[in-house]
């Protein structure tokens, strides 16, 4: 039923594609899953999420990191990378740290990936005063904000044909944040911008 009215509406449905990596297990410091999916906060800064996508460059992949807070849903920091490794996820870490006055006891939850399975990570982590939390194994829910924003990315902006270089892929994934944090309706919000939530409730 769903696929003929589909289909007579021309609508085409657009579904996220498997990761491209997986973690190597070498390290694999794997946190509690201490968020429990309670997405539900009361302030800023009290837990910030992280994960990974992919976005194609020419003929490659260009890894992209964000950080995400939970209180408006607002991206707070993210980095680019050619290669999807610790440093990617520390450096959009060292951003969000930076952007929020660098804040304390911030619960940071994400995936079992290896960038955040690192002993550079959990270090990267420490060093900022911050918590660790983790999905289960295998639970793409128990990261469900984050999975909604890089779902929004690839289905609303991200060309089908990808970019034909990293600067240009770079530039224009951070006018996509920049208008998903300032100007993008969120149904969470009460389909408010982010940023806007964030000032009203200041």
């Amino acid at each position: 039923m769903a696929r003929t009215l589909m289909r007579e509406s021309g609508v085409v449905s657009c579904q996220r594609r498997p990761h491209k990596y997986k973690s190597s297990g070498v390290e694999a410091l794997v946190a509690p899953h201490l968020l429990k999916r309670k997405f539900d906060v009361d302030a800023p800064n009290t837990v910030w999420c992280g994960d990974v996508t992919y976005i194609k460059v020419g003929k490659q992949w260009m890894y992209f990191a964000a950080v995400l807070d939970l209180f408006a849903r607002r991206i707070v920091g993210w980095s680019f990378s050619m290669t999807p490794d610790a440093s990617l996820t520390c450096e959009a870490l060292r951003m969000a740290v930076e952007l929020r006055g660098r804040p304390k006891d911030v619960l940071f939850h994400s995936d079992q990936g290896c960038q955040y399975t690192s002993h550079k990570f959990r270090n990267e982590l420490v060093t900022h005063g911050l918590r660790q939390s983790m999905s289960r194994k295998g639970e793409c829910w128990d990261n469900a904000p984050m999975e909604r924003f890089f779902g929004s990315l690839k289905s609303e902006w991200v060309p089908k044909e990808g970019y034909s270089s990293a600067h240009e892929a770079q530039l224009d994934v951070q006018r996509y944040v920049m208008r998903y944090n300032n100007r993008r309706p969120h149904s969470y919000n009460g389909y408010r911008s982010p940023v806007t939530a964030e000032r009203a409730a200041a």
